[in-house]
């Protein structure tokens, strides 16, 4: 016959150990915040690494364009014409992508012309994600005439045409460096961020962690800076993510049109500007520009794509 002293012991011990695996097995299912839940949606999604990857390239190039190219972008020597088809076999080389109409190496102009490019779409987004996101922050979250005054300024600026808008700033500068390029689309471009962060803060101003922090004696610039920003962050990001680069687009199109970058700038638009004038002769002047300002396009509008998939529940 079984002692029941033991038994009741053995009972007592497997009964503690029970809540110890359910206790590591609650620890292994933690629930994750919002940030935590988009990052690991993220690290499965394919389009976001072949995204990452291809702008961490762009980025490296923009930094450091010497490591893939020896040759000068503006240097003309009118014996290596756009008529000389280039040579596809000769990688990294001055002749890769072939010469442009003065004789400079296509290839040494797309390298260079990404550090522009760059710092424009990455410059105007930090710019109007800075002010559209503050103006939209104390309109969605003080309401009110503070919040009627900044909604009727922000329906002013954007029922201006962002390029027909940008072309009339930028005219009235006869020294178009990068910064003037920036500080043209930042002004009209904030509009965006300012509409969709006033909606988010609005819904989260209402949330009963708001309420509770408020009821604790929170000061405002803590209920907005440690409750309501991080809470009403995630639709800005995607917008700025997605919409830097159009900016890229937009600094191409005006560069283009002769109202963006000028020389000595190295810039994908003014190439494409000079190529387009022998595309029926030498493709090749236009082209390789123009691919290389449409896969950095594409890569922003990947990414974008990838995080607004990952923060949105309802899409996962």
């Amino acid at each position: 016959m079984p002692d029941v002293t033991e038994t009741k012991t053995e009972a007592a011990v497997d009964a503690t150990a029970a809540p110890s695996a359910a206790d590591g097995h609650k620890e292994q299912g933690k629930p994750r915040s919002l940030w935590g839940d988009a990052w690991f949606d993220l690290r499965h999604r394919p389009m976001f690494w072949i995204s990452s990857i291809l702008l961490l390239v762009l980025l490296v190039i923009a930094a450091f364009p010497g490591l893939f190219t020896g040759a000068d972008p503006r240097d003309g020597d009118l014996t290596n014409h756009f008529l000389t088809k280039p040579d596809l076999g000769h990688f990294f080389q001055a002749d890769w992508f072939g010469y442009d109409g003065q004789g400079r190496s296509i290839y040494a102009r797309v390298i260079y012309g990404t550090r522009a490019s760059i710092m424009v779409g990455v410059g105007v987004t930090a710019a109007v994600t800075l002010v559209g996101g503050l103006l939209g922050m104390l309109a969605g979250y003080f309401g009110g005439w503070l919040d009627s005054v900044i909604s009727r300024v922000t329906d002013i600026f954007f029922g201006i045409p962002f390029l027909l808008g940008a072309m009339v700033v930028l005219n009235a500068f006869t020294d178009r460096k990068v910064y003037v390029v920036i500080l043209a689309l930042a002004f009209l471009g904030w509009t965006s961020i300012c509409r969709v962060m006033r909606a988010s803060v609005i819904t989260a101003k209402q949330a009963d962690y708001v309420t509770a922090a408020r009821a604790l004696g929170a000061s405002t610039p803590r209920i907005l800076f440690r409750h309501v920003l991080p809470n009403a962050l995630a639709p800005t990001i995607v917008v700025a993510t997605i919409a830097l680069g159009g900016y890229i687009s937009a600094e191409a199109t005006l560069s283009f049109l002769g109202l963006g970058l000028a020389d000595p700038t190295i810039s994908w638009g003014i190439d494409i500007a000079e190529g387009s004038q022998a595309i029926r002769d030498n493709p090749h002047a236009l082209l390789f520009p123009a691919g290389m300002l449409s896969l950095t396009v594409f890569a922003f509008i990947m990414l974008g794509d990838a995080v607004r998939d990952a923060l949105d529940p309802k899409l996962r």
